[in-house]
């Protein structure tokens, strides 16, 4: 008996969103964290996994570069032209703005259409290399989810480091070299992301794709994210469902596509030929207009949201979680041990919410002889804050759900907080939450709305040729009658009733003896044995035979 009743409130479960039954086909499927589902007892909350939408993360970025005088300008200094190299009249000059090269010009919108860019100085101190560290800080800890794409007003350099951190800046580790020769500067033969697999995703390459020196149309330099994606989603990413299955179940992938930190190691610039001309070392330099990294704050599928504040990134946490990535349980929410939010099972998720300590509640729960798998315990609010705005002083622990909602509310509230208005009422927007009358009456009129529902603006669903917030106007074309709104038929001014017929209340035409029909369009001779006859054909004005066919239309266009 229990089985059967736990079956049937199990089938009473019902997901409100469409979008939940279907796989997921965007990187931003989980960024819903929770949606209502149905039980005997109402409206309850269902938790699932979440992440934040991706966006543009340069715009959070703090950049340091080492040696922290590497940028030219101080003393002014002249350089070559890139398309040029023997033009070397172009000044850099820190005090002038028009001739200065900035880090933070790496980073401003116009370095997507290329006019301003960073500098470094010339290799004038040659033979000693010329080496810069461009250190990318967050302070939190980011899930990659498009390229990395660094574009170059220089030749792309002849060999690079793109390198990554996980513990903000303390260790390091490398993510891809680049050099025109791979073998001979960090001793790897050359590869491509191409030449990887599901089981070498994780390789650390060499890539001689983007090192070519002096080429006008070759200032790219990538780090290809969704290349690596491909591997378990497909060539055009439409199974994500099978990437996230991978993430879920292999740290070492999700790591990869982790960072708190990025840091571009340039370790020799373009030459454009195998030796370096040191009588023009002018032409020798690091020149960056734009870096894009895209990505999401890591919350641990435990928030929507991710907040600037205090020029730090901290996730929006729910779950009853808390701290910067969401990584921990509140207080007196530690009924069992801190779990990440899961993207399993394809395609919801499972939330894994902190759920309350035995201690907080105050009493263990009591078994409910009638869900046998759901145990639930009723606490008064001086036990616990049932976080009810003043609706309810009583709320229940569900451990199935592994939530706490709120149990009688009043005032015409409902919902796991009573933070919601019952059915026909609406949020009174001038209210505070705790406000006894924060729901009001939606007063829907009875004939002209379709049900006692209004939305959260207090307006009613009404009835066709019925409009107004409460549905009690009609529509040009209608007039109200005891039923609500019907549609105008005549019109003694237009003189629809044909043959002398009369209008009465714009609903029906009243027609002279002989005639009949809508619009008193038909001789009642017609309707008897034997017709009217060929002499008594009737006529309308004019003395033409009213045209019948034609009376659809007319009532339609009336209508309108």
């Amino acid at each position: 008996m229990y089985l059967s009743r736990f079956l049937s409130l199990h089938t009473l479960w019902v997901t409100v969103s469409s979008v939940m039954q279907h796989y997921p086909s965007v990187w931003g499927h989980y960024d819903v964290c929770k949606t209502q589902i149905y039980t005997e007892e109402g409206k309850v909350w269902d938790y699932m996994a979440c992440q934040p939408e991706a966006r543009d993360m340069i715009k959070y970025v703090k950049v340091t570069l080492d040696p922290p005088d590497i940028t030219c300008g101080d003393p002014p200094e002249t350089f070559c032209a890139m398309g040029n190299p023997y033009m070397c009249n172009n000044e850099c000059d820190a005090s002038t703005q028009e001739l200065a090269h900035p880090p933070e010009l790496m980073f401003d919108l116009e370095g997507r259409h290329p006019s301003t860019f960073w500098q470094s100085t010339t290799w004038k101190d040659y033979p000693k290399p010329l080496h810069v560290n461009i250190t990318l800080s967050w302070n939190k800890t980011i899930e990659l989810t498009d390229n990395i794409v660094i574009t170059f007003e220089s030749g792309r350099p002849d060999q690079m480091i793109l390198e990554k951190s996980l513990d903000y800046g303390r260790t390091w580790q490398p993510y891809q070299y680049y050099a025109t020769d791979c073998l001979d500067a960090f001793h790897m033969d050359p590869k491509s992301v191409r030449d990887l697999s599901q089981h070498t995703v994780l390789e650390i390459i060499c890539t001689e794709e983007y090192s070519t020196g002096y080429m006008t149309n070759s200032k790219i330099i990538h780090f290809e994210i969704k290349d690596r994606f491909a591997f378990f989603a497909g060539p055009r990413l439409h199974n994500m469902a099978s990437l996230y299955g991978q993430l879920d179940t292999t740290k070492k992938l999700r790591d990869f596509f982790t960072i708190t930190d990025l840091r571009i190691r340039l370790l020799r610039p373009a030459t454009g030929e195998i030796y370096v001309d040191e009588q023009h070392l002018a032409r020798y330099f690091y020149a960056i207009s734009d870096i894009r990294v895209f990505g999401r704050c890591k919350c641990n599928l435990h928030a929507t949201g991710c907040k600037e504040e205090n020029k730090r990134l901290l996730c929006e946490c729910e779950h009853n979680t808390t701290g910067p990535d969401c990584g921990k349980c509140k207080k007196n929410y530690q009924g069992r041990p801190w779990s990440p939010g899961s993207y399993l099972p394809i395609p919801k998720g499972t939330a894994n919410i902190c759920i309350p300590s035995i201690s907080s509640i105050g009493n263990p729960p009591k078994f409910d002889r009638i869900w046998p798998n759901i145990s639930s315990l009723e606490v008064s609010k001086p036990n616990q804050d049932c976080e009810c705005f003043g609706h309810s002083n009583r709320c229940s622990y569900i451990e199935l759900l592994n939530t706490v909602i709120c149990v009688s509310c009043k005032h015409n509230t409902r919902g796991q907080h009573c933070e919601l208005c019952r059915l026909g009422y609406f949020r009174n927007a001038s209210a505070e939450l705790d406000d006894e009358n924060v729901c009001i009456d939606c007063y829907c009129n009875p004939f002209g709305s379709v049900h006692d529902r209004c939305n959260d603006r207090g307006f009613c669903e009404c009835k066709e040729g019925t409009s107004g917030p409460k549905c009690d106007k009609c529509l040009p074309g209608y007039i109200w009658h005891s039923l609500g709104c019907q549609p105008n038929v005549c019109d003694n001014e237009l003189l629809h009733c044909q043959n002398g017929g009369t209008c009465i209340n714009n609903v029906r035409c009243q027609c002279p003896p002989a005639y009949t029909g809508i619009l008193c369009e038909k001789l009642r001779c017609e309707r008897e044995p034997g017709g009217c006859g060929r002499s008594s054909a009737p006529r309308g004005p004019g003395g033409l035979r009213p045209l019948l066919p034609l009376l659809p239309a007319l009532l339609a266009a009336r209508a309108r």
